[in-house]
């Protein structure tokens, strides 16, 4: 039987913890289904005949076809009902790493991974901005935080696990067990998650915006919230460019230059995984309500962890210990940057600012292990942690700056509006 679907400003008394653990299930999957080449480079450049490189560089076709597609999808599928974009989304999710998994040639598993990257853009600009549809608005806060932190432990976890996976069953099976998992939380959306009943912006377009895309910018341009919730998707952006750079290289990097055995080399990113589902705990208990000083924390602790790491690789028990804090540090960082965006999006915005968050997050992605790919036969394993610390720093520096100076810009603007209505 379908659940009851619910009102765009649903007035719950009782909290949908079942639907939104689905949907955080589904955003691990998805996440997992994005980042899993990142744990089995080794295994899947010898049996297609490529470099670690190239293995690397389909995380960018995946990230960029995001960015392209996921603002337009997005649009065009402004009048559908929520729930249905999930199910289709999520199908073609688990049906494209079906095909990466039978893939013969690495230029057919580019191919997979386009039609994946489709369909992630399309899922994550509206499975974050569901909890708006199925909590009243004092609990927005929490189920985002619950929705969000599947994708924040599929960062952490989902490669440990698929790493080991990969080791145990082969690369192939692993990619075929991962999306026997999407089919299965497709069933689960359908039973447990409510469809919600909403009037789609596409369908209060003007005659003569004839491009629903067009008509979406229009009216979030218009937006109040639009400035600094773009400097949020253009800081997670360069953020993440810097940690992907580093991080899609992470395997190599433990087994070349810290000296990781094979062997342990699953465990070791498990331990990676279990220090930033930490992070996640401690984001929720520390900085729930003050998302930014969880940012500024995060980027420092990143900053430590990773210099820590790439200057102590002669020292297995220091290096270690950098990997855990930044471990750590990056669990908080998802996590503060996507509650950071939708706390200051206006509802108006709501679908549009997560689409742009989703293609901004991605490109970060996409275009971090193109860099790192630019960068490796230049400064080598050992050189990409250095250039993550530059972006850090340049993080560090950016985020203080540009938020203290654009809240301080809508405060002028608060305050310009009020003395006019008193006038």
């Amino acid at each position: 039987m379908s659940p009851t679907a619910v009102s765009a400003a649903p007035t719950a008394e009782k909290f949908p913890a079942a639907a939104l653990v689905i949907l955080a299930a589904t955003t691990f999957l998805s996440v997992t289904i994005e980042m899993i080449p990142t744990g089995l480079m080794p295994e899947m450049s010898r049996e297609l005949g490529v470099t670690e490189g190239q293995i690397g560089l389909l995380l960018t076709v995946f990230a960029f076809t995001v960015v392209v597609s996921a603002v337009p999808l997005t649009a065009l599928t402004a009048s559908w009902p929520r729930r249905t974009i999930l199910v289709v989304a999520l199908s073609g999710l688990a049906t494209s790493t079906v095909l990466s998994a039978i893939a013969p040639t690495y230029e057919l598993l580019i191919g997979a991974r386009l039609i994946g990257g489709l369909f992630h853009g399309l899922f994550w600009s509206v499975a974050c901005a569901y909890a708006g549809y199925i909590v009243s608005r004092e609990q927005v806060g929490r189920a985002v935080s619950i929705i969000v932190s599947g994708g924040t432990l599929a960062f952490v976890l989902g490669v440990p696990l698929g790493t080991a996976l990969g080791h145990v069953l082969g690369w192939r099976m692993a990619f075929g067990v991962i999306a026997i998992a999407g089919f299965i939380g497709v069933v689960l959306v359908v039973l447990i998650v409510p469809p919600v009943n909403r009037v789609a912006p596409a369908k209060r377009v003007r005659k003569r915006d004839r491009n629903p895309a067009d008509a979406l910018r229009a009216s979030t341009w218009r937006d109040e919230t639009t400035v600094i919730t773009l400097f949020v998707c253009l800081l997670a952006a360069f953020i993440m460019v810097g940690h992907y750079s580093f991080y899609s290289y992470i395997t190599p990097f433990l087994l070349e230059v810290v000296g990781v055995s094979v062997d342990a080399l699953p465990t070791m990113l498990f331990i990676y995984g279990v220090a930033g589902a930490v992070g996640l705990v401690l984001m929720g208990w520390l900085f729930s309500s003050k998302v930014v000083l969880g940012l500024r924390w995060s980027l420092l602790g990143c900053l430590a962890g990773v210099v820590l790491l790439a200057a102590a690789t002669a020292i297995p028990w220091l290096a270690f210990l950098g990997f855990v804090l930044w471990g750590v540090s990056f669990g908080i960082l998802p996590p503060t940057l996507q509650t950071t965006m939708l706390r200051t999006a206006s509802d108006r915005i709501r679908d549009s600012a997560s689409a742009v968050y989703t293609s901004s997050f991605n490109f970060g992605i996409g275009a971090g292990a193109l860099v790192g790919a630019m960068l490796l036969p230049g400064i080598g394993l050992a050189g990409l942690p250095w250039f993550y610390v530059v972006i850090l720093v340049a993080a560090i520096v950016g985020s203080t700056v540009g938020i203290r100076a654009i809240t301080r810009r809508r405060l002028r603007d608060e305050i310009s509006r009020a003395s006019s209505h008193t006038n």
